[in-house]
């Protein structure tokens, strides 16, 4: 999916912890965790709207979308 999740990234910028977000933002760490690793086919509006507000961002610094992530005829 050409659908990069750079939450870790925010986190690291924020200093921030997983663990810490996740209490803050109301989602279990487990859940935060497939966030960040990129392995889950959608996320509430609501819940990207808490994780902005907690770490004082866009969803644009969260999310990116990369075309050349696969080479064409490649479904990765």
């Amino acid at each position: 999916m050409p659908i990069i999740v750079n939450l870790d990234v925010m986190l690291a910028r924020r200093k921030v912890k997983s663990k810490e977000l996740a209490e803050r933002v109301g989602i279990s760490e487990t859940n935060l965790s497939l966030l960040k690793q990129g392995h889950v086919k959608g996320i509430r509006f609501a819940t990207l709207e808490a994780i902005c507000r907690e770490l004082k961002c866009q969803p644009g610094e969260l999310l990116e979308y990369r075309v050349d992530r696969y080479p064409a005829g490649s479904e990765g």
